[in-house]
């Protein structure tokens, strides 16, 4: 059974941090672009180039990030043309890129590391970071095809510095050429800078945001997906590979949690910097995030009942 409790440290922290935002935009006039565009090009690359190297990538976890990777894409895909179709552009963009991923970091690393054991969370963490190279690509791709064409959004791709940050990790890490201690150690400030202004971008963005912005059916959308169709797809997943294979329980929990987490804060950060809907992205971020601590310690043990665990 997950004790609710469990579940309230990593949410309050999350929530203080939002509360932060708002302050900053509300007393401080605080423009979150500019630290939308420094998450981006500066913080999530190192933040992801330090966690691959720490890992120490191998084949079977990096078919882990692959694998999830590619249903995070698939799930984008698919759910795009739905969100076109009911939604604005803009709000469709910012939909399907929510669609595939979720607060897997921020949120689920926390609970990861509270609900498994070490090697569960090594596992955990290679399924992570295909969500959040999605985000930065497939995700990113369709986030920009809201507002730019084709062309101009493979541009835009090809600029983000954390694909070549991931490429980089396992060029070194297959020489063999881990980088010296002291830089690793210097490096650790990257993963909590990460999750504190991006979730600071949340609150700033919400500082700003007035009644016009509540969009019921925007909101709905993403819920749906968010708690509907996410913890179907993680149990569905889980069942195949049972099916197919010998699959290690921790294995198995991590992509249930997956499954569960809120939306992702990089919703908000993407769409700042593009500039498409960030106050409703935010909006909905903050809903589901609100919504975990009730959602999560029902969906978990009814999941696990299902998977046989």
């Amino acid at each position: 059974m997950i004790d609710p409790g469990s579940l309230l440290a990593p949410l309050w922290t999350l929530l203080a941090f939002v509360g932060l935002g708002w302050l900053a935009a509300r007393r401080l006039a605080i423009d979150p672009r500019p630290i939308a565009t420094l998450l981006i090009y500066l913080i999530a690359p190192v933040t992801f180039f330090r966690g691959l190297l720490l890992g120490g990538p191998t084949p079977y976890y990096l078919l882990l990030t692959l694998a999830l990777f590619l249903l995070a894409s698939l799930v984008a895909i698919a759910i795009n043309p739905l969100a076109k179709r009911f939604l604005s552009p803009q709000e469709g963009a910012v939909l399907a890129f929510s669609s595939g991923t979720g607060n897997t970091g921020y949120f689920g690393l926390p609970i990861a590391m509270i609900l498994l054991p070490p090697e569960g969370v090594t596992l955990y963490l290679f399924c992570l970071l295909g969500v959040t190279l999605y985000e930065f690509t497939v995700g990113f791709y369709l986030s920009a095809r809201g507002q730019f064409s084709v062309r101009q959004s493979l541009v835009k791709i090809l600029r983000l510095p954390l694909i070549y940050a991931f490429l980089a990790a396992l060029l070194v890490s297959g020489l063999g050429m881990m980088p010296p201690t002291a830089l690793m150690d210097s490096l650790a400030v990257f993963p909590a800078t990460y999750t504190l202004l991006g979730m600071m971008i949340i609150g700033m963005t919400l500082g700003r945001v007035t009644f016009r912005e509540i969009d019921l059916r925007f909101m709905v959308g993403c819920v749906a997906v968010r708690y509907g169709l996410w913890p179907l797809l993680a149990l569905a997943l889980v069942l195949l590979l049972q099916a197919m294979l010998p699959l290690p329980a921790e294995l198995a929990m991590a992509l249930l949690l997956i499954g569960v987490v809120p939306m992702a804060a990089n919703v908000v950060v993407v769409a700042m910097e593009l500039g498409i809907k960030p106050e409703k992205g935010a909006l909905a971020v903050l809903v589901t995030t609100l919504a975990a601590p009730l959602l999560i310690p029902a969906y978990l043990p009814l999941l696990m009942h299902l998977a046989g665990l």
